[in-house]
């Protein structure tokens, strides 16, 4: 049996571990508000808050939950648009609105309303970040949440003015805040002890023996929703063994089951990455970033996989534990052809390990794909230099779109080690990445259009890391 408080009611569901939350909210609980919109993360009609506790502090995240699955909310609070109201023991119709709500209708944000809840409870989500809010985390907020009718004007407005109304926030403990303020109702006060009573979650062994391990889930609802619905899963997206951020010496080590955005907020990646932010925010969506796992991403084997590109050009090394103890890979070498991996069905990547950067290193991440944002890649390419003076002493470039696998440019890399940055090198280097790439022509693009973008996103690694020796005009 699976356990979590939804809203204000504490719920228990014998549903098979696999169902999407949204049909219990829907199906299960009659809670109408959360609405089915593309079942793919896509839309945010769908979207709710999770909050859970994490070193004694109960932190919220908004999640799509048409992808994701009731094996992992036990435990946790779920927040529908419902339960932002605090007129009726269970949100069961609203006579006064909440300040999210009335910034909405306030700026005319809203038209046919169907997104309408999507976009409160993303926006809801502000209340209870440990952040300041600025306008533009405020919009930032909301960028998993689609609007086919309203425009998105007036929705950036409404989200000015929750912004505004969060300036005061206490960023110690911005629960206790909102609920005087009257962003949340008072029921929220009282979720963390009702947490800390709920047992874990233990399936029982016969479920395990057959049951595959789930992340985030947020490939495998898509590509194969009915079948996940009833298939045995056990979670490891909440296996706190899978999870953290650490450094070992001169080693990054980052758990498996760490998801997207946990690598944006670390201050040890951003120590060592600068333009970690920009590069992340080319992932996906805010929803998403918060359900979609490092190993998810690996394992999945997408040719155009953003995380897997970005951690091939660091040189990765993948802990895998199967039943015959745990054993270490290179990324590199984890993809055979497509959609075929160097590991066992049952074995699980652990952990993902990578020599951090030093002062001579330059590292650069570049996509490319029809929406700037929350669009899946074109092509992507990540790009590590290790340098000696003006010399590239060792290299690592990967890209994606390209090849039936995410792939490590290993004769590119050969390539430039020992090489000049210079606008020769680039030049003589995209000679040798054409050998090595095999594009095909599908619903992102031509052949030869990807051989195009792969080349710019070159030239943009060079371009970045070194402007103060290479110019565009030289590259042309």
């Amino acid at each position: 049996m699976i356990e979590f408080i939804l809203n204000d009611r504490q719920v228990r569901s014998e549903s098979s571990a696999g169902t999407t939350l949204l049909d219990i909210i829907r199906y299960e609980q009659h809670l109408p508000g959360t609405k089915i919109g593309c079942r793919e993360g896509d839309c945010g009609a769908c979207t709710v808050l999770v909050g859970e506790l994490r070193n004694d502090r109960l932190e919220y995240r908004s999640m799509t939950s048409c992808l994701l699955a009731l094996a992992n909310v036990h435990g946790k609070h779920i927040v529908t648009v419902e339960g932002l109201s605090d007129d009726l023991p269970h949100g069961a119709g609203v006579d006064r609105l909440s300040p999210v709500q009335q910034a909405m209708v306030d700026h005319g944000a809203t038209q046919c309303g169907f997104c309408t809840p999507g976009f409160v409870v993303s926006l809801s989500g502000c209340c209870l970040s440990h952040e300041p809010v600025t306008q533009a985390c405020a919009i930032r907020s909301i960028d998993g949440n689609i609007c086919r009718c309203t425009g998105y004007k007036s929705i950036e407005r409404a989200a000015e003015a929750v912004a505004e109304g969060l300036t005061e926030k206490d960023l110690a403990n911005p629960l206790a805040w909102s609920v005087r303020a009257g962003f949340l109702p008072p029921y929220f006060e009282g979720v963390s002890e009702r947490l800390q009573r709920i047992l874990p979650h233990t399936p029982n062994g016969k479920d395990l023996a057959a049951a595959a391990p789930l992340g985030g889930g947020t490939d495998l609802y898509v590509q194969q929703h009915d079948r996940m619905h009833q298939a045995p899963v056990r979670s490891v997206f909440n296996d706190p063994a899978l999870k953290g951020i650490r450094i070992e010496g001169n080693t990054c080590v980052i758990g498996g089951a760490t998801v997207a955005n946990e690598l944006l907020a670390s201050e040890e990646m951003r120590a060592h990455f600068p333009r970690l932010e920009k590069h992340l925010l080319l992932v996906s969506s805010t929803p998403i970033r918060n359900m979609g796992t490092l190993a998810g991403n690996l394992v999945n084997a997408s040719p155009i996989g953003d995380l897997t590109a970005f951690f091939l050009a660091l040189d990765s090394t993948i802990d895998i534990r199967g039943s015959g103890g745990t054993r270490t890979l290179k990324l590199k070498e984890l993809y055979l052809g497509y959609k075929q991996l160097a590991k066992q069905p049952e074995e699980l990547i652990t952990s993902v390990r990578f020599t951090l950067p030093t002062q001579h290193t330059r590292f650069n991440f570049e996509k490319v794909s029809k929406r700037t944002y929350l669009d899946i890649a074109s092509v992507n390419s990540a790009a590590r230099f290790e340098m000696e003076d003006n010399m590239i002493r060792a290299a690592h470039v990967s890209a994606g779109g390209v090849a039936p696998v995410p792939k490590f440019l290993a004769g590119t890399s050969a390539f430039l080690a020992g090489k000049e940055a210079a606008p020769t090198t680039v030049r003589e280097a995209m000679e040798v990445m054409n050998d090595e790439i095999a594009p095909i022509s599908d619903a992102r693009g031509t052949a030869d259009y990807k051989r195009l973008l792969l080349r710019q996103l070159f030239f943009a690694h060079f371009l970045v890391l070194f402007p103060e020796r290479i110019k565009l005009k030289e590259l042309a």
